[in-house]
């Protein structure tokens, strides 16, 4: 069964593969700084963290719609990628994680990955949540979406081949829970599994349809899923409801996705595609869990770089999150924000 499975984010705003990335150098320490749109570094807490860490040594896996392998915030912490979706009769991996696949084209959903990454761990126009942590392009999606089949390879790729955190900002529309439940498609499922199984924390968009349950794959065992939160530190308007077995729910800051640019999440997209409206050439404001994720993918490898296994990793995210709507108790779930808003100088001084 070939299903198809959406990138999560709301948009705001609007030649040939190049040459594969050479094995990434250890990045230079970044010196962290916010810009002024970057509102939610200061929401999780980043830079109460980076005196403790700041990811260093640590690869975060985008597997998502590719990545600007050139980008100048981004380029000096790519390590070799992977490309799973377009590769028709080739043996796949056909590529090497660049945004523009395997037919050369750029498609605007695509910019997708490349936000992502930028979220994470770019260094340069924008800092990310973890600025010395490095990124593993794999792109399963092409113009906005992609198989379980596709991500599951890209899953195990990753986890293959050195990746510490594997970020998922992709999920499928409601209701497809059910797929894996019943065994229908296991291709995702198996994979998040499998990564878990090798000690890599799996972080997954919890989906905008402002459905109650998580979308899958982050509804699956073994993912962290993740919801979205405003500037004002409410539940985004478009985000699915924490639910799932094991309450294994944060929240981080996904952007409004109704208001003004600056309501929304600051990030690299490929160069030349950023919007007039809400950007420049290189960079954009766009809003979704698919935003949401990454901040909690950066976290993670603020405390993989502390020598924490990926249960320990995710024991101090759910344990030190914070809910405003409970006087910010620590880890108490509620299907609004599941344990509560990341908190990553609380993590990243959490008991080992």
């Amino acid at each position: 069964m070939r299903t198809r499975v959406l990138i999560t984010a709301a948009l705001v705003g609007a030649s040939a593969l190049a040459a594969p990335a050479a094995a990434a150098e250890e990045p230079e320490p970044a010196a962290p700084g916010p810009t002024a749109q970057q509102w939610g570094l200061d929401q999780v807490h980043a830079p109460d963290a980076w005196p403790v860490s700041t990811g260093a040594g640590q690869t975060i896996a985008v597997v998502d719609s590719g990545v600007d392998l050139d980008h100048p915030d981004l380029a000096n912490k790519l390590v070799p990628g992977a490309t799973f979706v377009g590769c028709g009769d080739r043996p796949a991996p056909c590529g090497n994680g660049d945004w523009r696949g395997t037919d050369g084209e750029g498609q605007p959903a695509d910019v997708h990955g490349t936000h992502v990454a930028g979220i994470a761990a770019a260094s340069g126009g924008v800092t990310g949540v973890a600025p010395d942590a490095r990124i593993m392009p794999i792109k399963a999606l092409e113009d906005g979406s992609g198989s379980f089949a596709e991500i599951g390879q890209g899953v195990r790729h990753a986890a293959d081949n050195g990746a510490d955190v594997i970020n998922l900002s992709v999920g499928a529309l409601p209701g497809s829970q059910a797929l894996t439940l019943l065994g229908l498609t296991a291709e995702t499922k198996e994979a998040i599994a499998y990564a878990r199984e090798k000690g890599v924390v799996v972080v997954a968009a919890a989906g905008n349809e402002t459905a109650p349950l998580c979308a899958t794959p982050a509804f699956e065992s073994g993912a962290l899923c993740v919801g979205a939160t405003d500037q004002q530190e409410n539940r985004a308007l478009y985000s699915n409801l924490g639910i799932k077995l094991d309450t294994d729910v944060v929240s981080g800051p996904g952007g409004s996705s109704l208001g003004g640019c600056e309501e929304d999440i600051w990030s690299t997209v490929p160069r030349g595609m950023g919007s007039g409206e809400c950007g420049d050439a290189d960079h954009d404001a766009l809003a979704g869990t698919s935003m949401a994720a990454p901040h909690v993918s950066g976290v993670a490898a603020l405390l993989t770089a502390q020598g924490r296994n990926a249960d320990g990793v995710e024991q101090a995210l759910l344990d030190s999150a914070r809910t405003p709507l409970l006087g910010d108790a620590r880890g108490v779930f509620n299907p609004l924000y599941g344990k509560g808003i990341v908190d990553a100088g609380a993590a990243v001084r959490a008991p080992a």
